[in-house]
């Protein structure tokens, strides 16, 4: 008879981190992440708190990953301890850990409850090739619709997604002056199912226009959170219940 493992006992703290990927770092994927992330807390010899089973592993949550190619400042992991530590020691050793372009930004005590819960909706900006004139026409065209709808393919195969829905705003702008784009598209994305990612948003606006998306426009998440119903701001979840 095969032997039980033994129990690990629950973590005593846990700390919520938020980080950005950022250059040529973006083009990470949530799995290449996990596996430097992982590194990262064995270098820094964190006081990991491990699963129970007969394979544990660090109790380690990933929450609401951006799309591999795109840019953020707002992604999410919590981490479960064996002993209590400083926050501010934790942030100092894993940014010391991670390579340039995934960088620590905060970490802080966990509450309580679930992160995933409270990433309801994120903020993006969009650099494309149009002029901000364009990009206007474009943005008013798609607002006005009642439904945009989108071919993505997925494991299931080819799917139509409506990707009008999920969006909770949507404006067009010049783009910063150190940018090539033309316009930037400041997007409030509410999260759904089936997920609805900027690149769908923007398949959509070149549907209903004639606007020019440029070869690869450049996404980057601003902000990931609970979503202000009444003044449509993504709010800190670090934060979300001080």
């Amino acid at each position: 008879m095969r032997k039980q493992p033994e129990q690990q006992a629950p973590p005593v703290q846990r700390l919520r981190i938020r980080y950005a990927k950022r250059g040529r770092l973006r083009f990470t994927s949530h799995r290449d992440f996990s596996r430097a992330f992982e590194r990262a807390v064995f270098r820094a010899r964190l006081p990991m708190a491990y699963s129970s089973g007969f394979h544990p592993h660090p109790r380690i949550s990933y929450a609401g990953a951006a799309p591999t190619g795109s840019a953020s400042e707002a992604e999410y992991v919590e981490i479960g301890l064996a002993a209590v530590v400083d926050p501010a020691d934790i942030h100092a050793q894993l940014e010391e850990a991670l390579p340039v372009g995934l960088d620590v930004l905060e970490v802080v005590e966990s509450p309580g409850g679930s992160l995933a819960d409270l990433l309801e909706a994120s903020r993006w900006w969009a650099d494309i090739e149009a002029q901000p004139t364009e990009a206007a026409i474009a943005v008013d065209a798609f607002l006005a619709a009642d439904s945009v709808l989108v071919e993505r393919m997925t494991k299931k195969g080819l799917r139509e997604l409506d990707c009008r829905v999920p969006v909770v705003s949507l404006v067009a702008g010049p783009a910063p002056d150190d940018s090539p784009a033309g316009a930037r598209l400041d997007l409030v994305l509410r999260h759904a199912v089936p997920s609805i990612r900027p690149d769908d948003v923007l398949r959509g606006l070149a549907q209903v226009s004639a606007v020019a998306l440029g070869p690869a426009p450049l996404l980057t998440r601003i902000a990931q959170g609970p979503l202000d119903e009444e003044t449509g701001e993504v709010r800190d979840p670090l934060h979300a219940r001080s």
